[in-house]
């Protein structure tokens, strides 16, 4: 703005100055950051930039035990106990709001598409920043200077606004030419966003597993009903480009910055070297001798020779253009076959093991881009369906599909336990972090709505890393 200002009192000034300056030109005048007219595929673009830090960050990848940090290891040691949840609403959340009171520029597509695509996006927003946090500011959110200081909504109820706004999406749509413009993720493909509010509405539903059965049942029901990813083509990942203004956040951390800081955890390699997980060559490089090892989660102060003997993250996942995966076709055959297991669904085990197997199968497509594996993995015999630890194997399959999704891996260990993660006690006294605390600004700038939320915490404890939210039942 600063700048703007400048270029339009330099310009004024050589009008008034200079001889023959006839007319004024009026898009020096302009401000370009607050355009007449708002488009909201726009809006709802410049809220799809910020889709990769759901997934690419320091801290997530901790949560789940994906990553271990060779140096500068506070995150892996869970020292950070506080965040700051501001961004998601001044940025993501208010621009798609905005997107859906505005929706006007016909040539973007049909409105009512539009406002369904920004209902969406706005809906998976606000999940992913509830399960971090639990209680939250929803109905009084991105009101401004109407109100500074906005109520927390319990996390219950933002569930059932959120399983609401996502309904309102579905049955907004029309497929008939119904394609959107400006949108980054689908390229405007309608169906496809159709396809993924009902997927975000059915991973939400199996949240309730443990805290209300019956409300998730129902909710995954409907979004059965309302039609499904069908392909890894249906995905939602964020496509980088080989460019230094969008490009991967592992790109510029290992090879802009030359920071190599991130290794395979050994929770996770311990895990995947002794099924010969054909995904485990993509997610890690070989160490110097050529084989793949984990280096000690939360380990303080990681050695030269336990680098040295360490994978780093895979090459591939790493490049300037590598895609971010967000919500993908395997996550939801490792929903439903969760589903067909607990009875929510028809099927039982008969069924559950189809999905189950389709899901590992997807999954190793999506990371490996074959399914030549796929069988002789899925012949293992700890691999192999068995309806005694069915939970258990789709549990962990989810998690290693999950890879490098720290938060979505982390709210799925919480809801169901697996994988068995642990802590020394030094670390955080030996308990895996189960939400985020609030940023600690709001204790200055929201004191009594913050005090009051953290006093209702359903199951107890402090503003901190070791409280529940609601859906995570003891």
């Amino acid at each position: 703005m600063k700048l703007f200002n400048k270029i339009l009192i330099t310009a004024t000034a050589i009008c008034l100055f200079a001889n023959g300056c006839k007319k004024f030109d009026s898009r020096l005048s302009t401000d370009p950051n607050n355009p007449a007219t708002l488009s909201s595929m726009q809006l709802i673009a410049n809220a799809e930039f910020f889709l990769p830090d759901i997934s690419s960050s320091p801290n997530g990848v901790h949560y789940a035990q994906y990553l271990s940090l060779t140096a500068f290891t506070d995150n892996s040691r869970f020292v950070p106990t506080n965040f700051n949840f501001y961004t998601w609403y001044s940025g993501p959340m208010k621009n798609l709001d905005e997107a859906i009171l505005v929706a006007k520029n016909l040539s973007d597509g049909p409105l009512q598409n539009q406002k369904a695509v920004a209902k969406i996006l706005k809906a998976y927003f606000m999940w992913y920043v509830t399960d971090r946090w639990g209680d939250l500011p929803y109905t009084e959110a991105l009101k401004g200077d109407a109100n500074y200081t906005p109520k927390y909504d319990t996390q219950q109820a933002i569930y059932n606004s959120l399983f609401a706004l996502l309904d309102q999406a579905n049955s907004e749509i029309t497929l008939t030419n119904g394609n959107v413009k400006n949108d980054i993720v689908y390229n405007g493909d309608i169906a496809k966003w159709k396809k993924l509010g009902n997927t975000i509405h059915l991973l939400m539903a199996l949240r309730l597993s443990k805290i209300d059965a019956a409300k998730g049942q129902a909710e995954f029901a409907k979004a059965m009903a309302n039609g499904l990813m069908t392909a890894n083509t249906d995905n939602l990942a964020y496509p980088h480009l080989a460019e230094q203004a969008n490009e991967n956040y592992w790109y510029n951390s290992f090879t802009r910055l030359g920071r190599n800081w991130y290794a395979l955890s050994n929770t996770l390699v311990n895990y995947m070297k002794p099924l010969n997980d054909p995904r485990l060559p993509i997610y890690g490089n070989p160490n110097s001798t050529g084989a793949y090892n984990g280096l000690e989660f939360g380990k303080a102060s990681p050695t030269t020779a336990d680098i040295n003997a360490s994978s780093l993250l895979g090459s591939t996942l790493r490049l300037q253009n590598s895609p971010v995966q967000l919500v993908t076709y395997a996550q939801q055959l490792f929903a439903l076959a969760e589903a067909a297991k607990l009875n929510w669904i028809p099927g039982s085990d008969a069924q559950a093991l189809i999905y189950y197997n389709s899901a590992v199968t997807e999954s190793i497509r999506q990371w490996t881009g074959s399914t030549a594996t796929a069988a002789a993995f899925l012949a293992q015999p700890t691999v192999a369906y068995d309806p005694i630890n069915a939970l258990s194997q789709i549990g962990h399959q989810r998690w290693v599909h999950l890879f490098l999704h720290g938060y979505e891996g982390w709210s799925e260990w919480r809801r169901t336990g697996f994988p068995n993660l642990t802590l020394p006690v030094g670390i955080n006294g030996g308990l895996m972090p189960r939400r985020d605390g609030y940023p600690t600004q709001e204790r200055s700038n929201n004191l009594a709505n913050y005090n009051a939320a953290v006093a209702a915490f359903p199951y107890g404890g402090t503003d901190g890393l070791n409280a529940r939210v609601w859906w995570d039942k003891p």
